[in-house]
């Protein structure tokens, strides 16, 4: 299995921090994680994609992990999504994409407005046109508790996750968490992304209810565009996306492809790694078999 830490350009020509894992020459899997995460939210989902067959790509978003953050603070959806099209249309063959939650939202625009036929396959990780309201803030409003002040400590930024995530109990600190933190010349430690990235979020989640309609119109109208082979996988305990939700993805997209992962949060891939490992590599093989998979 071959690995190789490489940068690939988004749009304008942002610099977005790639590791590559598997045969070059397989059918590339392009992973595109969900907001405040890096690359390394998919470090098993890479190696179990390797070892069936597959090229993962993981890559840190604008703003995120190692990748550049957009001096004019462009963290719109769109802008998340036209990385993905620059990324998919620089690649060789057309990749399957795997989008968790920001990620998600991103493939929908990307292939349903921006450019359609930029993928292969797009797999939704928790994450639907139609999301619960509570469930999104509680997420965003963890995100931007810290943002401003940090931590004193990784311990400290190990307590703050644990009460976010009780199920999992509290993580260590090694070198997992410390990735996904910087310190700065106070002494404090801060979250590895770019602030203007959350206030941008915040301020869209505290629009008018006639923007947060035009924008579940806009996600609803892209995936019902959508003709590629489609997947959502959603956490069965997931607070952001509904059965409801499922309901409704199924009207304006029937040919969806539905996984439902038994005890799992929105965190999918860090509540059940192998469950979605599973979930993925077996739909990616339903459909791109013959595009270099290792049977």
């Amino acid at each position: 299995m071959t690995t190789a830490t490489t940068s690939v350009m988004g749009s304008g020509g942002i610099t977005l921090a790639a590791e590559i894992i598997g045969n070059p020459e397989a059918m590339p899997v392009l992973l595109a994680h969900g907001g405040g995460q890096t690359r390394r939210a998919w470090k098993r989902v890479t190696n179990d994609l390797a070892n069936a067959g597959f090229c993962a790509i993981a890559f840190d978003m604008r703003g995120h992990g190692d990748s550049a953050w957009s001096e004019a603070g462009a963290y719109e959806m769109l802008d998340f999504a036209t990385d993905l099209v620059a990324i998919a249309t620089k690649m060789g063959r057309r990749p399957a994409v795997v989008g968790a939650s920001l990620g998600g939202v991103a493939g929908l625009l990307a292939e349903g407005v921006l450019a359609q036929g930029s993928f292969a396959s797009l797999t939704l990780v928790d994450i639907a046109p139609r999301m619960e309201p509570d469930g999104v803030m509680r997420v965003v409003g963890f995100m931007e508790q810290h943002v401003e002040t940090g931590f004193a400590s990784p311990e400290e930024a190990a307590e703050v996750i644990a009460g976010y995530m009780p199920h999992r109990g509290r993580r260590g600190t090694g070198a997992g968490l410390r990735h996904y933190l910087r310190q700065k010349d106070d002494g404090r430690f801060y979250w590895h992304w770019d602030p203007a990235f959350i206030r941008n979020i915040m301020a869209a989640k505290r629009s008018s209810p006639e923007n947060q309609e035009h924008q579940f119109r806009t996600l609803s109208d892209a995936a019902a565009s959508l003709t590629l082979p489609l997947h959502l996988i959603r956490g069965g305990a997931s607070d952001l996306v509904s059965e409801e939700a499922v309901a409704h993805l199924m009207q304006v997209a029937p040919h969806t492809e539905y996984t439902v992962t038994a005890g799992a949060t929105h965190m999918v891939v860090g509540d059940a790694n192998d469950a979605f490992s599973a979930a993925i590599i077996q739909f990616l093989i339903r459909h791109h078999r013959s595009h270099g998979v290792v049977a």
